[in-house]
């Protein structure tokens, strides 16, 4: 007996060293002190990593914390948002379905959801399950973060909204990444399977595959571990609130931890076997995983460039690379796979960063023995270049500002409601001597007017995490304010220095209600 417990402690002795080993082997040296460098010079408050190599997973950990302010230390098992790295889950869901037979990729989505309809006949009756999991409808961008965030409102009514939608480029012309596009994929899958596309991924995938710690919406996180998003606000990281994505959970939803997501990376290099379960066919994962789309390369690490079914599909130092970054709300992820080395890593951070981006890098040039790069500093050194850029950008905008003018109007006046086919409703209303809007008639999209200049005014988000932007009013020719304005920013400069400036938004004209 003693002979045996000796043996059993000398295995267990073995199977540890050769784990620490093959950790130790897997990340650069001090890599554990690299990064929690990193995370002070980014002011990151937490991060999960892991990695996985050759059918294991090497390693797996949580570093910082959960929310600044509390002493919640983050751990493998610690929940993120994992954003649009959702998108090939929902591919994969789609994946489910053909290879059932049900449907094929380029089946037309009018011939599984007949109500579905865009701006453009044409689109409208040609459009196929291909084109939205690739972005080539054309549609998609301009919407920004709002219809994607209408809290109380169904998937439905989202999509079907899409007939209002102008395109930002001619259907199948050109790359246009839509969320919305991503969410009829989800919702595809799920009319096709007769359940919910988010009981459709938890049986099929996360069940399955023991991921136990992953879902769907926000309403389902464990609130004893779940990481908190922040935010660089007015010179500072601070903790903003959660915003739910149940609305473009397919685009965008998944909550999961690098515990987890290790298992499906596991899968995902094992041509759909995980742990000897079949969970997709070779056939239907190739498919996901090949290139569909040839897209610009502005990368010159990334000299190939192209899309998949939710994968962005690159070359780096003569391998490829599948991947997706995931950016919502405070939530940012990283996840990449080198099936040519059997390797993939994901970075999971809760606030906004390039330093991911830079721990991915490392971990893979460590690997293939490179040594003539300093990630961290490249991305730090971009990262500051590009922040003083902005700065500058912003001020000079803010130096057009025409002091001394006053509305044109009493404030009453611009009181009322407003409306537009595609973003739906405005409210205007008067609160102690100030004007506040309220989009969707949802109390948590409201913003103070603060007025800028002449019939412009600044909206100031009573969430700080949507910073602010710019709205007008208009007058009819009898000189009565008859319309409002809204520039929506689609996507900051730098989301670090505000909302704006940006060279992406959408002007919505919504016309007011006459009683």
């Amino acid at each position: 007996m003693k002979r045996f417990s000796l043996l059993i402690s000398l295995i267990l002795t073995l199977f540890i060293s050769s784990s620490t080993l093959f950790a130790q082997d897997i990340v650069p040296e001090n890599f554990e002190s690299w990064i929690e460098e990193g995370m002070e010079k980014w002011g990151i408050p937490g991060m999960a990593i892991a990695i996985v190599k050759d059918g294991e997973i090497a390693y797996s950990k949580g570093f910082g914390v959960k929310k600044l302010g509390e002493d919640g230390l983050i751990n493998e098992h610690t929940q993120f948002g994992i954003a649009s790295v959702s998108k090939h889950i929902t591919a994969m869901s789609v994946g489910l379905m053909v290879e059932q037979g049900l449907i094929n990729w380029n089946d037309p989505v009018r011939d599984i959801l007949p109500w579905f309809e865009l701006s453009d006949p044409f689109a409208t009756a040609n459009v196929t399950i291909h084109d939205l999991l690739t972005h080539q409808v054309g549609v998609g961008r301009i919407l920004g973060n709002r219809l994607q965030f209408m809290t109380d409102r169904s998937r439905y009514e989202l999509i079907h909204r899409m007939r209002h939608h102008t395109f930002e480029e001619p259907f199948r012309s050109q790359y246009v990444y839509s969320n919305v596009m991503y969410t009829l994929a989800g919702e595809i899958a799920a009319a096709v399977s007769g359940r919910d596309w988010d009981d459709l991924v938890a049986n099929r995938f996360f069940e399955r595959m023991e991921m136990t710690r992953t879902n769907t919406s926000i309403n389902d996180l464990d609130e004893t571990n779940a990481a908190w998003p922040h935010q660089y606000i007015n010179g500072e990281v601070v903790p903003i609130q959660r915003r739910n994505w149940d609305i473009a959970a397919p685009a965008g939803g998944v909550n999961s931890t690098v515990s987890d997501m290790a298992k499906w990376m596991l899968m995902q290099l094992n041509e759909g076997l995980y742990e000897g379960n079949r969970i997709l066919s070779e056939e239907v994962m190739r498919d996901i995983q090949t290139p569909k789309v040839s897209l610009n390369s502005t990368n010159a690490n990334a000299p190939q460039n192209s899309y998949g079914y939710g994968y962005r599909i690159t070359d780096f130092r003569g391998f490829r690379i599948l991947s997706h970054g995931g950016a919502t709300d405070g939530m940012n992820t990283n996840y990449m796979l080198m099936p040519q080395h059997n390797f993939g890593i994901i970075i999971m951070t809760n606030t906004f960063n390039n330093f991911l981006d830079a721990v991915g890098y490392q971990v893979i040039d460590h690997m293939l023995g490179a040594t003539d790069r300093d990630w961290a500093e490249l991305y730090y050194e971009s990262y500051s270049n590009q922040f003083e850029t902005t700065t500058e950008l912003r001020e000079q905008f803010e130096s057009t500002r025409i002091s001394g003018t006053v509305p044109t109007h009493h404030l009453q006046d611009y009181v009322g409601r407003y409306i537009n086919d595609l973003y739906d409703t405005a409210r205007i209303g008067l609160e102690d001597d100030k004007l506040i809007l309220t989009i969707f008639d949802d109390e948590d999209l409201t913003a103070e007017l603060e007025h800028w200049h002449h019939n412009t005014f600044r909206m100031i988000w009573n969430n700080p995490a949507q910073r602010e932007e710019f709205l007008q009013f208009h007058m009819d020719y009898e000189g009565k304010i008859n319309r409002l304005e809204i520039r929506f920013t689609l996507r900051p400069m730098m989301l670090q220095v505000g909302a704006y400036p940006s060279n992406s938004y959408r002007d919505v004209v919504y016309e007011k209600l006459k009683y």
